[in-house]
């Protein structure tokens, strides 16, 4: 299909592609957004290629831009050129970047997660704040885990905050959601050491003995872990608080630990 070129923040393409950045509109279309010439870029070298690219005219010309566009219409894709103005109102940033993508949702269940892929996981549960989300994507990516599983009611992985925050790990890395009451029996169907940040009967951090494949597993950001669902994990860990902080950020916990435990795995 051939690059179309849409001035009207009345047109219908646009108004569908601003929608997506309600969470109720993803839903009933399956469809989420990123922004931004890097992300796409992770995207399209991760296999993943939008439904719809906007472009901003008058943007500087780049070859990776020009990649994105072949890559979309290959895929039968739909290539819009519209204003910055436009792009903006679809972004939701006063100044947007000079691509922005619509892409489809993929399959988050569990089984298609395969344990062995990785020595790390990272598991959260109810994390309701979609930097921490996003962050812990990137973190995922940073210490070569398989991949993010979301436990209970988390935040929309694939809202805008969160793939912004993911810098691109939305793409590289594999993504799961399920109920606690799943996911429990779905791990000890094979190997997996459930580690969790925790002040109950907990060892220190450094020096555990974790093991491969080991799931990391941190809780809501102002709850924690419910007691049940530590009381289900392998081995429960401690970091020690040196001021007056009682906690860590919850995505901070978790790269402090996946860390820790890939350089134990590594020894």
């Amino acid at each position: 299909m051939p690059r179309r070129e849409i001035t009207s923040y009345s047109n219908p393409t646009i108004k569908a592609l601003r929608s997506l950045r309600e969470k109720k509109h993803r839903q009933r279309e399956q469809r989420f957004l990123a922004e931004g010439l890097r992300l796409l870029t992770d995207a399209r070298e991760s296999g993943r290629v939008p439904e719809v690219l906007v472009m901003a005219s008058k943007r500087d010309p780049h070859p990776l831009i020009d990649a994105l566009e072949r890559a979309v219409e290959a895929a039968g894709g739909d290539v819009i050129e519209t204003t910055p103005d436009i792009l903006s109102k679809i972004t939701g940033k006063d100044n947007p970047q000079a691509v922005a993508g619509a892409f489809a949702e993929w399959d988050t269940s569990l089984d298609r997660i395969d344990r062995d892929a990785a020595p790390i996981w990272l598991v959260a549960q109810a994390l309701r704040d979609p930097g921490n989300l996003g962050t812990m994507l990137r973190t995922a990516d940073a210490v070569g885990a398989g991949g993010l599983i979301l436990i209970d009611d988390c935040a929309d992985p694939f809202g805008v905050e969160a793939v912004r925050a993911s810098m691109g790990a939305i793409f590289t890395q594999n993504l799961a959601r399920a109920r606690w009451e799943d996911f429990l029996p779905w791990l000890r169907q094979g190997p997996g050491q459930l580690v969790a940040a925790s002040l109950r009967e907990a060892v220190p951090y450094r020096g555990a003995p974790y093991a491969s494949p080991c799931f990391v597993m941190v809780g809501n950001e102002s709850q924690g872990l419910p007691e049940a669902y530590e009381t289900a994990c392998d081995l429960r860990v401690t970091m020690p608080m040196r001021g007056r902080a009682d906690s860590l950020n919850a995505a901070v916990a978790a790269a402090v630990l996946a860390y820790e435990v890939l350089a134990s795995l590594e020894e």
